[in-house]
């Protein structure tokens, strides 16, 4: 069961935006990423839950950011409610695409697994709900995925393979890159692993 902690920077400015503390494992129903998000300052910023099946599908999302909440999974395409600070007012929403997504690096190991990508094979369109902080306001976004590389890196616990995935945003034609080991996202834009405890889970072939 990979445990750690990643930082999370703004992509623009590379402000500090907090620490993501998370644990993740594969199990019966899929892989399931549980984490707490801290504030600069220490505070408790929110939450993330995330559960997926054995094909990579998103069957349960539970964010919280600033006292916003979201609850989703893929029915019917993807639906969500998304619940505001006092508690009163409730919004859903659904969307025909694949995956969600969002700041935490949780969604980025999520579309690796539901794209189960060769190397060398072409880019694969996908679309996604991102959830955008502070307020967890939806927006849809398509995105092209391609796994440009793969290597294996000795360790001290063995072999850990690492993918490199090329992510092109296909409304802005913005391009970055993402490296992931197993279920553990080593950096990617706005996040860098700063410490982890167990080693990364086998992806799914």
């Amino acid at each position: 069961m990979p445990r750690g902690r990643y930082s999370l920077h703004d992509l623009h400015d590379h402000t500090p935006l907090g620490e993501e503390h998370f644990h993740c494992a594969p199990g019966p129903s899929g892989w399931r990423y549980v984490s707490q998000v801290i504030s600069p300052s220490g505070d408790h910023q929110g939450s993330v839950d995330l559960t997926l099946d054995e094909l990579g599908r998103p069957i349960r999302l539970e964010l919280h950011a600033s006292s916003w909440q979201i609850r989703g999974a893929a029915l019917d395409g993807l639906t969500w409610v998304r619940t505001d600070p006092t508690g009163t007012h409730a919004t859903e929403g659904n969307v025909r695409g694949h995956s969600f997504a969002g700041t935490s690096p949780a969604f980025l190991v999520a579309t690796t697994r539901l794209l189960r990508l060769a190397p060398g094979s072409p880019a694969t369109r996908v679309r996604l709900v991102t959830f955008t902080d502070p307020v967890l306001a939806p927006r849809t976004v398509d995105q092209s995925w391609a796994l440009v590389n793969s290597e294996a890196h000795a360790t001290d616990n063995g072999s850990l393979t690492v993918d490199e995935y090329q992510v092109n945003a296909l409304d802005t034609g913005e391009q970055h890159s993402v490296h992931i080991a197993g279920d553990v996202v080593l950096q990617a834009p706005g996040v860098e692993l700063e410490d982890l405890e167990t080693p990364p889970s086998a992806p799914p072939r």
